[in-house]
C-alpha cells in the first residue's frame, strides 16, 4: 500500500515537471467541453497509453524505447494536424479530400459542433500520452527498474497504473481549471475565434518544443519547479531510507546481535557461466548434492552481488577478498554474482579479465540474465547475503561500510556450523586506487551520460538522442553540472565521440573523480588529457593518468582520473579526447 501511495504521489507531481509544459496546451484544448465525452476520454487515453508504454519499456528493453520514439513522431504529426485545423481552417480546405474529411471530423470533435465525440477525445489522449510518457522522475524510474529486473507481474503493473492515475488526476485538474479559464475569457472578451486560433498557435509552439528537444533540455534548465528533488524527498520520507553506498537504490539495515532466518538460499543454477569453479548449486552448498568436492557440505556462504565498473562494489571488494582468504579453511565459501549494469559488462571476456585484474580467486557466477538476482529478489550493487550451514539466509547488508559487523556475522555463523577455532579479530585492509574508501564531505552523485538516466546536463540545446550533434559548453558550471563540447552521439547508456577533440566538463565536490569509459567500437585506443581547475593535475592525478593529465582508454572499465590531496573540495574537471570513438558512461566520486 505504501508503494502504491508513493507511485500515485509521484504521478500527481508530474504536472510540475518541466517536460510536461508543451503537453498542457493539448489538455487545455479540450477545456470547456462536456466532461463525459471530452475530458474523461482524453485522460483515459493518456493514462492507458502511458501505462502501456511504461509497462512495455519495463519488460521489453531498449527496442520498446526506440519504438516509442517513432510513436512520438506519429503523435506529433497527429497533434500538428489538429493544431493547424484550429489555427488555419482554410488550409484544411486545400488538402486532399481524405485529409479534409479527417480534419473536419477532428475539428468538430474538438468542440466546433454541438455533439463532441468521445472517440476523438480518446485518440487525442492516446497521442498526447505518447508525448507525456517520458515525463518521469525518480519514483517512476524506481518502479521501472524493479519491473525490468523482476519481469512482468501484478505488483509492477499496479504500481505503473497508480503512477498513471496520479498523473491523470493532476492533468484532470488542469483540464477543469483550463476549461473554466477559457470560458471566462470567451465571455469577457467575446474572442472565441481569436482564442481558437491562439490555441492552435500555442499547440504548434508546443509541438516545435517537443520536436527540438526543448521539452527535456532547455525547459528543464529554466524550470524552477523540477520534480526530481521533490519526488526523491518523498521516497526518503516515506521509506525512511538513507544513502548507504548502494548504487541502484538506497537502503539501511542493522544487526542487533540476533540473526533471524530471512529465507532459504535460492537456486544458483541460472548463471550463463561460472569462473574459478564448476557450476555450484544451493543443494550442493547445503550438503545434499556434491558436485566437485566433499568439502562443500555444510559450508557458510557469503554471496556478493557486484559488477566490475561499480565504484561501490570495487571499494567493498578488498574486504570480501580478505574474508575469503582468512576464513576459507574454516568453512566459508564466497560466491561472487556478477550482474551487469552496462551492456559491455555482459561480455564474458571482459568479466574474466576484470576478475583476474582484481585478484578474485573465489567462484564467480556470471548472471547476465539476472536469474540469481531475481531469486534473491535483490535490488542493489553491492549486496552481501550471509547463509548458514543449513542453507538459511541469516543476514544481509547493502552498499559499502559496516565491515566489522559483517565479519562478526561470518564468525558467528561459522561457530554455529561447528567450527571451534574460528579466527578472531577483524581483517585490516590497505586498499589503493579506486578501491580505497571514499572520503567525507562528497557532494557529487553518480552521474550517467546516457539519456536514459542523465541529470544536470547543461550544454545549450539539451541532448539530441541517438544521433550525432554538435555541443558546446556553457560559460560556467554550477556544482554537479556537466556538459559536452564537440560532435557527440548521446545514446541510451552512453555518449560516443564522433570526432577527435571533444570535451566533457564537470563541476564536482569530492576527493576522487572516476569515469567509466570504453574505447572505440573497433577496439582502437583513445588518448585523452585531463585538467583540473584549468591546470594539469600534478599530484592530484589518479592512477589512470600521469601528472600531466595524459591517459589512454584501451578497455571498458572504470578509470580513476583524479585523486586530489586532502578532503573533498569543489573543483572544475575537464577531459579532452584526442582521438574519436570513446564511449563515456558514468561519473562516480570518492
Amino acid at each position: 500500500m505504501l508503494l502504491l501511495t508513493l507511485a500515485y504521489l509521484g504521478g500527481l507531481l508530474t504536472i510540475l515537471s518541466p517536460c510536461i509544459l508543451p503537453v498542457l496546451p493539448f489538455v487545455f484544448a479540450r477545456g470547456g467541453r462536456p466532461l463525459l465525452r471530452n475530458g474523461l476520454p482524453l485522460l483515459a487515453g493518456m493514462a492507458l497509453t502511458f501505462a502501456l508504454v511504461a509497462t512495455l519499456a519495463a519488460v521489453g528493453g531498449a527496442w520498446v524505447v526506440r519504438l516509442n520514439q517513432y510513436g512520438r513522431w506519429l503523435a506529433l504529426a497527429f497533434i500538428t494536424l489538429f493544431a493547424l485545423t484550429l489555427l488555419l481552417p482554410q488550409l484544411a480546405e486545400r488538402l486532399t479530400r481524405p485529409l479534409v474529411a479527417a480534419g473536419n471530423r477532428l475539428n468538430a470533435a474538438a468542440g466546433h459542433d454541438q455533439q463532441p465525440r468521445a472517440g476523438t477525445s480518446l485518440l487525442i489522449g492516446i497521442a498526447t500520452g505518447l508525448l507525456w510518457a517520458p515525463c518521469a522522475g525518480p519514483i517512476l524510474g524506481l518502479v521501472l527498474t524493479g519491473a525490468a529486473l523482476q519481469g512482468a507481474n501484478i505488483g509492477s503493473s499496479l504500481l505503473l497504473l497508480a503512477y498513471a492515475a496520479g498523473a491523470a488526476t493532476s492533468l484532470g485538474l488542469a483540464l477543469l481549471v483550463g476549461g473554466k479559464l477559457f470560458e471566462a475569457m470567451k465571455r469577457g472578451l467575446g474572442a472565441g475565434e481569436w482564442l481558437r486560433r491562439g490555441l492552435g498557435a500555442v499547440m504548434l509552439v508546443g509541438v516545435a518544443a517537443i520536436a527540438s528537444g526543448l521539452d527535456t533540455g532547455l525547459l528543464t534548465r529554466l524550470s524552477t519547479a523540477t520534480t526530481a528533488g521533490l519526488e526523491q524527498h518523498l521516497v526518503d520520507r516515506l521509506t525512511g531510507q538513507q544513502d548507504d553506498g548502494a548504487m541502484m537504490m538506497r537502503a539501511t539495515d542493522s544487526h542487533s546481535g540476533e540473526l533471524p532466518v530471512e529465507g532459504n538460499l535460492p537456486a544458483l543454477d541460472g548463471a550463463v557461466q561460472w569462473l574459478n569453479s564448476p557450476p555450484l548449486s544451493a543443494e550442493a552448498l547445503k550438503g545434499k548434492v556434491v558436485l566437485s568436492a566433499e568439502a562443500l557440505k555444510g559450508k557458510v556462504v557469503l554471496v556478493d552481488f557486484w559488477t566490475y565498473s561499480c565504484i561501490n562494489c570495487l571499494r567493498s571488494l578488498p574486504y570480501v577478498k580478505a574474508w575469503a582468504e582468512k576464513y576459507r579453511d574454516q568453512g566459508l565459501v564466497v560466491i561472487g554474482v556478477h550482474a551487469p549494469e552496462f551492456a559491455f559488462e555482459r561480455d564474458i571476456d571482459n568479466v574474466k579479465k576484470a576478475s583476474r585484474d582484481l585478484g578474485i580467486t573465489y567462484p564467480v557466477a556470471i548472471d547476465n540474465d539476472f536469474a540469481i538476482w531475481k531469486g534473491f529478489n535483490n535490488q542493489y550493487w553491492p549486496a552481501h547475503y550471509f547463509i548458514d550451514g543449513q542453507g538459511k539466509i541469516r543476514y544481509h547488508h547493502f552498499g559499502e561500510g559496516r565491515y566489522d559487523e559483517s565479519e562478526r556475522v561470518i564468525q558467528q555463523l561459522l561457530r554455529e556450523a561447528g567450527q571451534h577455532d574460528v579466527a578472531s579479530g577483524m581483517v585490516k585492509v590497505a586498499a589503493s586506487g579506486a578501491q580505497q574508501a571514499a572520503t567525507q564531505g562528497i557532494r557529487s552523485p553518480e552521474t550517467y551520460l546516457g539519456y536514459d538516466r542523465a541529470q544536470h546536463f547543461v550544454s545549450p540545446g539539451g541532448a539530441r538522442q541517438d544521433r550525432v550533434a554538435s555541443y558546446n559548453l556553457p560559460g560556467s558550471l554550477k556544482l554537479n553540472d556537466w556538459g559536452l563540447s564537440g560532435a557527440w552521439q548521446i545514446n541510451e547508456q552512453e555518449a560516443v565521440l564522433a570526432q577527435a577533440g571533444g570535451h566533457i566538463a564537470y563541476r564536482f565536490k569530492a576527493r576522487d573523480l572516476h569515469l567509466v569509459l570504453g574505447p572505440s567500437a573497433d577496439g582502437k585506443p583513445v588518448r585523452f588529457k585531463v585538467s583540473i581547475d584549468g591546470k594539469t593535475p600534478g599530484e592530484a592525478h589518479g592512477v589512470d593518468i600521469d601528472a600531466d593529465g595524459n591517459g589512454t582508454v584501451n578497455e571498458q572499465r572504470l578509470y580513476q582520473l583524479l585523486r586530489v590531496p586532502g578532503d573533498a573540495a569543489e573543483h572544475s574537471f575537464d577531459i579532452e579526447f584526442l582521438d574519436p570513438g570513446v564511449h563515456a558512461y558514468a561519473f562516480t566520486f570518492g
